[in-house]
């Protein structure tokens, strides 16, 4: 098999003439033509030609973020209802509210299994013992850990790590919490859906550079999308909850004592100057949370987390922080609002402000949601 730049060598388009000079579009097609003959090429001019390809991608990108931009001018609101506000209402056929009936909390059944498993992290030893020596009578390891975890792409990360930043200086937390950042940038829900994405080697990384290991992971925040959606809506969506809930699988796979994932969706997308991730995709990325949430709930055995009930497959599952609102015109149950300065350059993703608004709301969840407290509190 080639090698994939030999490929991609192979079937270039020819070079654009403002991006290029004569001279090294001369010389990328002599290396063409020598490989067409079956010539070998040397190393210098593999990395040629491929500085000229990466050029020209870069051009043909940037020419077709300039188009994007120029027939979806920014909006500073849409119209779109967020989700809670919608409740019993529809969106294109589709319920509101976050969980089932139009509702913004979960059922009661749901919750007290929620509030039952938040009751059961604890500090764990490096090896996933709640206390010493594994023994049923011992006291807990003093050098135990609760390990919050992100998983996510680049926005994710962003904002993570505006939140570290807000908990360093938080007081009352429990201090056994360690809180580590997995989400990375351009590693989107298609990609943590495999099991063998270099993604989870990289968590792997960061989780031991935090001093602590996969079996003292017990919450996760995941928050996820794919990269320019184009279906009409829910074919998206639908396709992003199928790679969240194999998301979830692997999470419960690589961590054998995750407990508890909150799942958010995206923020405001109406300034997006590129088909990243543009409205209303963002605004419908909620529905795939809020559908893989409702199948636990249902009880989809794909998504089981109790024993009792046969495999366990996923964590429990719940919203955590609703982060959409309609740009300036915001939100019903709080001030939340999304301006131009709060997104960055591309408008899709935050900027420093926009990141801040994000680690907030996830700051006020985990300090107020009856299932967060017990573990991320300091106890009273």
């Amino acid at each position: 098999m080639l090698p994939r730049w030999l490929l991609f060598l192979a079937l270039a388009a020819p070079l654009c003439a403002q991006q290029v000079s004569d001279a090294d579009r001369q010389r990328f097609e002599q290396i063409k033509a020598k490989h067409d003959r079956g010539e070998p090429v040397t190393p210098e001019e593999q990395q040629f030609a491929q500085g000229i390809l990466a050029r020209q991608n870069q051009a043909n990108q940037a020419a077709q973020n300039a188009a994007y931009a120029k027939a979806h001018p920014p909006r500073e609101s849409t119209g779109l209802v967020p989700l809670p506000d919608l409740g019993t209402g529809l969106y294109q056929g589709e319920q509101g509210g976050l969980y089932p009936g139009g509702r913004n909390t979960p059922p009661p059944a749901h919750r007290d299994a929620g509030l039952a498993l938040a009751g059961r992290v604890v500090p764990l030893d490096r090896a996933g013992n709640a206390r010493e020596g594994n023994a049923a009578e011992g006291k807990f390891a003093d050098t135990g850990r609760i390990v919050l975890l992100s998983i996510g792409m680049s926005n994710t990360t962003q904002e993570f790590t505006a939140f570290q930043q807000l908990a360093a200086r938080e007081k009352g937390l429990n201090p056994k919490l360690a809180i580590v950042d997995g989400a990375q940038g351009g590693q989107t829900a298609r990609i943590t859906a495999d099991p063998k994405a270099n993604f989870w080697n990289a968590v792997d990384q960061r989780l031991s550079a935090a001093g602590v290991t996969g079996r003292q992971v017990e919450v996760v925040w995941l928050k996820q999308a794919n990269a320019q959606p184009a279906a009409p809506f829910p074919a998206e969506a639908r396709r992003l909850e199928a790679d969240i809930v194999t998301t979830l699988h692997n999470l419960h796979d690589r961590f054998p004592n995750l407990k508890i994932a909150y799942l958010s969706s995206r923020i405001y997308g109406g300034h997006a100057a590129t088909p990243l991730n543009p409205e209303p995709h963002a605004f419908e990325t909620a529905f795939a949370v809020k559908w893989a949430i409702a199948d636990q709930i249902a009880g989809n055995p794909d998504l089981n987390y109790d024993a009792a009930r046969g495999p366990v497959r996923s964590p429990w599952i719940a919203w955590g922080p609703y982060l959409w609102a309609d740009g300036t015109k915001g939100r019903k149950r709080d001030s939340l609002v999304y301006l131009r300065e709060d997104l960055g350059p591309d408008g899709t993703h935050p900027s420093d402000s926009g990141r801040r608004k994000v680690a907030l709301q996830l700051l006020e969840f985990l300090r107020t949601d009856p299932t967060a407290p017990p573990w991320f509190l300091a106890a009273q």
